[in-house]
């Protein structure tokens, strides 16, 4: 009996050993497949905007310069980890980028934003030609627009859902072109710089590329600004002290928090 019951143990751990190997076979297979349908998905996007000249010569014009813009700063080029921060009042964009995920992020240049249309304050309807204020993301590069080149923004965001009317309007971009009625616009010459890093990151392997959006820098100068011109406006104020908490962060230690929202469409900065 004792004999029959070890043979019948070590049959069960030979068939268990066996399962776990070809699960772990599985799970190999899965995960090189995985990343092959990855690679060839960023090869895909890669060839498809290569195919179009005005990303070829934006990449033969700006890609040398822009290697040694990054090492005089202490970063890796191409860029794994960018960001982007624009302040309306100031019509500025700052591009911060790092090395890893563990390190600070470092102002790497200052761009000039040439036209707003709008005024302070977040979008809130379709129409109403603002420029959105808040934390969003790219969510796609266009290299046969209208305005040269651009770069969506993921507006409106589940916070610009909640918080707007029925019609928040979308369609809202980085370009070229120099005009406006709602975006970010840059002269062609600063778009073709900006594509071509924002470009190279998602190359990289950065698929969301953070772009957050301010009224003013949120300092003392700013934030008296704000309360001389929109003191009365208990909702803009609500909102803009919202976002501080982000902004403050970053000030303090050059990095990110994840981005959340509450029901009610408040922005949260956890970790």
């Amino acid at each position: 009996m004792g004999l029959l019951l070890t043979h019948y143990f070590n049959l069960f751990d030979f068939v268990m050993q066996k399962l776990v190997n070809g699960l772990v076979i599985v799970c190999v297979c899965c995960m090189l497949s995985l990343g092959a349908k990855a690679q060839d998905e960023s090869q895909t996007f890669k060839n498809f905007q290569f195919s179009f000249s005005r990303v070829t010569q934006a990449w033969t014009k700006y890609n040398d310069s822009l290697s040694k813009i990054f090492e005089k700063q202490g970063v890796s080029y191409p860029p794994k980890d960018i960001y982007l921060r624009a302040f309306k009042a100031h019509n500025e964009m700052e591009l911060w980028a790092r090395n890893n995920a563990h390190s600070e992020y470092k102002l790497i240049k200052t761009y000039h934003i040439c036209a707003l249309s709008g005024i302070l304050g977040p979008k809130r309807n379709e129409g109403d030609r603002q420029v959105p204020e808040g934390c969003y993301f790219i969510e796609d590069f266009n290299p046969r627009s209208d305005f040269y080149l651009s770069m969506l923004l993921n507006y409106p965001n589940y916070s610009d859902q909640i918080l707007s009317a029925k019609k928040p309007g979308g369609d809202i971009y980085i370009h070229g072109g120099c005009v406006t009625i709602g975006c970010m616009p840059m002269t062609d010459d600063v778009i073709q710089e900006l594509y071509v890093i924002c470009l190279n990151a998602k190359l990289g392997g950065e698929t969301y590329i953070p772009v957050h959006v301010y009224p003013v820098r949120f300092n003392k100068t700013g934030l008296n600004f704000l309360g001389t011109q929109y003191g009365n406006d208990s909702l803009k104020q609500a909102f803009w002290v919202n976002l501080k908490t982000g902004y403050d962060y970053f000030e303090a230690t050059h990095k990110l928090l994840p981005v959340m929202y509450t029901p009610e469409g408040k922005y949260i900065f956890s970790n």
